[in-house]
């Protein structure tokens, strides 16, 4: 018996009646960008399937039929699809993301970790209390904004301070292209309040410290309590790590939800566009310059420090813009020179290689 691809297939291949049942790919979230980039010999021989988790051992891989761990891939996170290769599991490809959470990772080693990919909306949390900080709240803006993902501002914890609008107002601040809404994570509000972003195949992301109640969320949302969490600490606010690892849950409406475990440091890198979206009031204003290269420092005419002068530019956002596009700029550099570094490393391997061929 013949088998049906349709449903693997961008839309104007199959019955515009299919909508009313998906496939179990599309409940993962498939969509007809990453159906356009395969075809039906590609199917045949390597089916796709969404990375649903991710192990210190392994990625947990869910397709039509399939549900497996596979070894894992340097180049894969959780959110990603694969056209898993039953015989060669690590040379599965990795299909072109629509979006890709990425920073440098810690330590000194230069490397870089892939966060999660294919995420539609990404919700920042913070909240009401030591843990607010606009900073934070722009260096994950600036993430969203570069991966091309829609970010929404979510804050918390409203009902245990008596002014949660100086929060909010502190909130929208960072961005005017960023909705900002408002909650105490339990009971219904989540579900009513988020549920615009939520909808059937989508994906959605909680980012933000540990603590401030990224797995509350997500239970709600999920309508269970299958995700542990915890109180925070109350003499300095600090979370404690309950979500261990990466992992999409599914909503009963069929929207995919990610729970991330709080991130102690978010070293931007290669996120310069995502800076400038984020900081586009600053962009409007260099471009009044005198000067096509001014630093904003002390030149003449400067139209970033005369809007400052007069009121209509906070200097700390300023400093806070000064502050990322500098660390951008180290950690791109330094990952650009790990990637020559080893990329000349395995060019000589392979030159050895081919050397040690010849001789034989």
């Amino acid at each position: 018996m013949t088998r049906d691809y349709s449903d693997f297939l961008p839309l104007r291949a199959r019955d515009a009646g299919s909508h009313a049942n998906p496939s179990l790919l599309q409940a993962l979230g498939w969509q007809p960008f990453f159906a356009q980039q395969i075809s039906v010999e590609d199917l045949s021989a390597t089916p796709p399937v969404r990375v649903v988790e991710v192990h210190r051992n392994g990625l947990h891989v869910v397709g039509d039929g399939i549900d497996t761990i596979i070894p894992p891939g340097a180049d894969a996170t959780v959110g990603d699809w694969l056209m898993l290769d039953a015989t060669r599991p690590r040379s599965s490809r990795v299909l072109e993301r629509t979006s890709l959470i990425k920073r440098r990772a810690p330590g000194t080693d230069r490397q870089e970790q892939l966060i999660a990919a294919n995420i539609d909306t990404v919700f920042i949390v913070s909240s009401c209390n030591q843990d607010f900080k606009v900073a934070r709240l722009e260096r994950y803006a600036a993430l969203a904004f570069e991966a091309r993902m829609t970010p929404v501002i979510v804050v918390t914890k409203t009902d245990l301070v008596t002014e949660p609008q100086n929060y909010i107002e502190a909130a929208r601040a960072v961005s005017d292209m960023i909705d900002v809404v408002a909650l105490d994570a339990r009971g219904d509000a989540p579900r009513t309040k988020l549920l615009p972003w939520c909808k059937p195949g989508k994906t959605v992301a909680f980012l933000g410290s540990s603590g401030v109640g990224k797995s509350t969320l997500s239970n709600a949302l999920l309508e269970s309590q299958s995700i542990e969490t915890q109180t925070i600490r109350e003499d300095d606010a600090k979370g404690r790590h309950t979500t261990t690892r990466r992992e999409l849950h599914a909503m009963p409406n069929g929207c995919l939800v990610l729970d991330t475990p709080g991130m102690r440091e978010l070293q931007l890198t290669d996120a310069a566009e995502g800076i400038n979206d984020l900081f586009a009031d600053i962009q409007e204003l260099a471009v009044q310059c005198r000067f096509k290269n001014c630093q904003h420092v002390s030149e003449p005419e400067c139209a970033v420090l005369k809007a400052i002068d007069e009121g209509v530019l906070d200097g700390d956002r300023l400093r806070r813009w000064r502050k990322l596009m500098a660390e951008d700029a180290f950690n791109s550099a330094s990952l650009a020179e790990r990637r020559s570094r080893d990329k000349a490393f395995g060019k000589m391997v392979r030159g050895v290689k081919k050397l040690k061929d010849v001789r034989k």
